[in-house]
């Protein structure tokens, strides 16, 4: 198969998620006009015998699989077993089912958080399971590393072609801007917009600043889907064992740099406090996307275009 042709039936899972959204969005307007999507009242992705069924009685050709519970340190720090639980059972209920009806092409996201808290940086696709997770994150990590494998095991042994694409920190409007669950970058937009807002002297943030991420655009991810999409027969040139890719922007941002960036979108111009004694997480986490630009992508926003649109479609 060349490509993912615009008139394939493909199953969308997660499509009220930030991933799931964007992408769903994207694929209209790039003239895809026949995805299925569910929600998770109307399809339970946890139960095997629904999926089963569903998957036997729908017939897909292409399976994107976006759903999954995720969120940042603390969500996962209280939310252990709902982590690894939910995700593994949603994992490989898709996975698996897929399989089973003769589906052949799938896209499956994992997380940066799969590898070593220790890598070396830039962080290369084989540096997984090289190394011991951030205990913090690892529940979740090790239900995404399980979805990894399953879908590198289907290709290994079936000749299927079941791709893994390896994100940074996602950021965009539609994400979940809460501050006890959310991710770094969406928590602290709420709480410098809300200080702002109410007029607050300071804002609290968690770590000494100087942890260092990676963030990407959901609307860049969606690009680069479309891209694999329509040139889908070259990338086993590219994907790590046929299978897996880290796509990013390459680009490492400290938190304080962020937490700057974000006061000075949101014209806020009180104090930023940083909180020593919370929970930083790895130190420095950035991708190496070698393999991702010599497949011929690479992001469109900067940190800064893309925080301004998600900003402005959020809460203007």
């Amino acid at each position: 198969m060349k490509k993912i042709s615009r008139s394939s039936k493909i199953f969308l899972t997660g499509h009220k998620g930030l991933v799931g959204n964007s992408l769903l969005n994207n694929l209209i307007d790039q003239g895809y006009h026949n995805i299925v999507t569910k929600t998770s009242k109307q399809l339970d992705l946890t139960d095997q015998l629904r999926v089963k069924k569903f998957f036997k009685s729908e017939k897909f050709d292409f399976v994107i699989l976006a759903a999954a519970r995720a969120g940042g340190i603390k969500a996962n720090i209280d939310n252990k077993a709902q982590f690894i639980q939910k995700n593994l059972m949603i994992y490989l209920n898709v996975i698996r089912f897929s399989f089973e009806n003769n589906i052949k092409n799938l896209i499956f996201f994992g997380t940066n958080c799969i590898y070593p808290k220790s890598s070396p940086q830039p962080i290369k696709e084989k540096y997984l399971l090289t190394g011991d997770l951030e205990e913090s994150i690892s529940y979740y990590a090790i239900a995404k590393i399980s979805g990894l494998k399953l879908c590198q095991a289907f290709n290994k042994q079936f000749k299927t072609k079941y791709k893994v694409i390896i994100p940074p920190n996602l950021y965009g409007f539609n994400d979940n801007f809460n501050i006890l669950t959310a991710h770094v970058l969406p928590a602290l937009l709420f709480k410098f917009h809300n200080a702002k807002k109410k007029d607050l002297k300071s804002v609290d943030v968690w770590g000494n600043g100087k942890q260092t991420r990676e963030f990407l655009y959901v609307e860049d991810l969606s690009g680069f889907i479309i891209y694999l999409m329509q040139n889908w027969a070259k990338s086993d040139n590219y994907f790590i064992d046929k299978t897996y890719i880290n796509v990013g922007t390459g680009k490492e941002t400290s938190i304080k740099e962020l937490s700057l960036k974000i006061a000075d979108i949101v014209r806020y111009k009180g104090k930023i406090i940083f909180d020593k004694n919370k929970p930083e997480g790895t130190p420095r986490k950035v991708l190496d996307v070698s393999l991702s630009k010599k497949y011929g992508w690479k992001a469109e926003h900067n940190l800064e275009e893309g925080i301004k649109k998600t900003y402005k479609k959020k809460f203007n």
